[in-house]
This record gives C-alpha cells, structure tokens and sequence, in this order.
C-alpha cells in the first residue's frame, strides 16, 4: 500500500472524500468536511474548520481556530490567521417566516474569493458575497463588509482601506499621483484607487 504523500493528525476529523495535496498536513482536532479541496503545501492548524465544497490553493496556511463555510474559494499563498471567521450568510436565520427549522434549500450561499497571496488577520470576520484582492492585507480583528482591491490594508469595523501594502506585507509609502513605494524592498507600484484612502 502506498504511503499518502501528505499528514493528518490521529485526531482530526477528516471526510474520505477530501482531495489532499502532496506535501499538506492537517493538524490535531482539525475537521474538513466532504468535498473540499485543498491543494499542495498547504499547513491547516489546531482546531479549524473547513466546510464541505470549499476549495483551498498550494500554499495556503491556515492557523488554529479559524472557521472556513461552504461557498468560500482561497486561492494558492493566502495566508489565514487564527480565529478568523469566512461567513456565507448574509441574512442568517435558524427558522422559516413560518417558524419551521430552516433546511439546505432554504438559504442562498454566499461565495467569497481571496485571492493569491492575501493575508486575513487573526480574528478578522469576512461577510459573504465578497472578493478579497491578491496580496490585500486584513487587519487583526477587521469586520469585512464589502469587496478589498489588490494590495489594499483595511482596518477596523467595517473594514476601512487605509493604505495599501506591499507583497512583503510591508505598507507602502505614497509618494503621490498613485505612485507609491515599499521601504523594505524598494519595490514601486502604480494604483487608481475606487475610492479615497482614509487617513
């Protein structure tokens, strides 16, 4: 019999029917529904959750605690902090207007992207219905209300753009006209902004 070419910890709690890349460990007290995918490389810590049907890139590391719901895409180098909660209902509810408990049919999921190489802070919620940009940078404890470009730092409830930072995570400098530079790697970036920067 072939030794798998990934690790799951004795006790977590994962479905048969996981797609598992090589290289992936899964750790203890863990549990990743029917259905989910996670790709090559990818750490998924102590105690998370991980919904049936999410899909999940190389790369990715995952920290204890954190809770990933049915409808939720990462792409690959995304970087999840502990206690961090993806939501998919927008207008949750436990029963019906009829007072009857609510089934698999009678809610509409809610899909989220974050894509490659974002960085979700620890105990940050992200609501459902949202994109989160490549290399975006959520803060610690942020409440994520509405979609967050490329490269973007968003603080605070409801998360606020305050800057935007680098691909070292480092926050850039803006050096005027939508030029902004890192100050540890030299890096420059150009960006129109959707919407003004808070101070």
């Amino acid at each position: 019999m072939d030794t798998p070419a990934f690790t799951i910890h004795p006790t977590a709690n994962v479905s048969k029917d996981v797609n598992i890349g090589d290289g992936t460990r899964i750790w203890n007290q863990a549990q990743v529904r029917e259905k989910v995918s996670i790709g090559r490389n990818c750490i998924i810590g102590k105690d998370v959750y991980i919904d049936f049907s999410v899909e999940i890139g190389d790369d990715v590391k995952i920290q204890n605690g954190a809770l990933i719901y049915h409808g939720i895409t990462i792409e690959s180098g995304v970087f999840v902090g502990p206690g961090a909660i993806f939501t998919n209902d927008k207008r949750p509810r436990a029963i019906n207007p009829d007072g009857s408990l609510k089934g698999n049919d009678d809610w509409e999921v809610g899909l989220t992207r974050i894509h490659y190489g974002a960085s979700i802070g620890a105990g940050a919620v992200i609501l459902p219905n949202l994109t989160i940009g490549s290399f975006a940078l959520v803060a610690a404890g942020a409440v994520v209300t509405r979609d967050v470009p490329d490269h973007a730092l968003v603080v605070g409830n409801p998360a606020r753009q305050v800057g935007y930072v680098c691909k070292c995570a480092a926050k850039l400098i803006d050096a005027g006209n939508g030029t902004f530079h890192c100050p540890t790697c030299l890096e420059h970036y150009v960006f129109q902004p959707n919407y003004e920067v808070a101070k």
